[in-house]
């Protein structure tokens, strides 16, 4: 009885449904299968027999073969450069007071002709070594704040209670020749150019080799009253403090300007290599 009760109790519990699994989603070609089974293709089709016979390397002339080359490949090979010159760079210098930015400039346009120095316009009074036009535009302050109404400058501050600017025609007309172009300024003048050029311009921090070699400098320039020369002092010290906003930082060690010199013009040549050059749009 109880046997009989067992068998029909098993008979009519359902059994759990064995259903096959789903099956698995196909793997999708990733990139690098892709551009393997590309490689192979091209690969293969690199060994195929070529339509048009090449002559021997050895005996063949070099006219002969190129034109057999060129005929198996389909395609002529052209005289044009495999990577475009170089787009021209605008370099901005900048520093403390003192540390020799007008010499660095001076003696790299002397190794490098093709780059344009851009004159600062000033209102500040030309001294006894300066020639107008060549070191600075020697403006008055009412043609000064002529140009910057007219929007001619790139960039304008106040500076030890004169105006100093960068002329906008100079950078566009050189620039358009193919010329590198290389701003000085201050750091205040610094600032803004990098608010306004971003990274589409170079710039670099010129320094001396320490504070004590920086202030010998101004001492012996012999420009300045006590008071100025206390306030371009403690500028300097707190224009130390910008060097972090800057691409590149170059040390003019007295007595060194060869080497401050040589390192610009491969910091120069360095930007000339990039892969991504640089693009001012102005």
């Amino acid at each position: 009885m109880i046997r009989r009760l067992l068998n029909s109790s098993l008979t009519r519990l359902p059994f759990p449904s064995l259903a096959p699994p789903p099956p698995l989603p196909k793997p999708k070609p990733n990139n690098f299968s892709f551009r393997l089974r590309n490689s192979t293709t091209h690969m293969g089709d690199a060994r195929r027999p070529s339509p048009v016979p090449i002559p021997s390397l050895d005996k063949a002339d070099r006219s002969e073969l190129l034109r057999a080359l060129e005929a198996s490949l389909g395609s002529s090979f052209t005289s044009e450069p495999l990577i475009p010159n170089p787009n021209p760079l605008v370099i901005v210098i900048s520093g403390p007071s003192g540390v020799g930015k007008d010499a660095l400039i001076s003696r790299l346009r002397d190794s490098r002709p093709g780059i344009h120095f851009v004159v600062t316009a000033t209102t500040r009074p030309r001294r006894p070594n300066e020639i107008d036009g060549k070191d600075y535009l020697f403006v008055s302050k009412e043609e000064f704040l002529k140009m910057v109404e007219k929007d001619e400058l790139l960039e304008y501050a106040l500076v030890y209670g004169d105006y100093k600017g960068v002329p906008k025609q100079q950078i566009r007309e050189f620039m358009a020749r193919g010329n590198d172009v290389v701003l000085r300024v201050d750091i205040q003048g610094a600032q803004t150019l990098r608010k306004v050029l971003g990274k589409s311009a170079v710039f670099v921090f010129l320094t001396a080799e320490s504070e004590a070699a920086l202030v010998e400098r101004l001492v012996d320039r012999n420009t300045e009253t006590k008071e100025s020369l206390l306030v371009r002092i403690s500028t300097a010290k707190e224009e130390m403090k910008h060097v972090r906003n800057f691409d590149y930082v170059v040390v003019n060690a007295k007595d060194k300007l060869e080497n401050a010199v040589n390192l610009l013009e491969s910091i120069i040549d360095a930007e000339k290599a990039k892969v991504c050059q640089r693009t001012l749009h102005l």
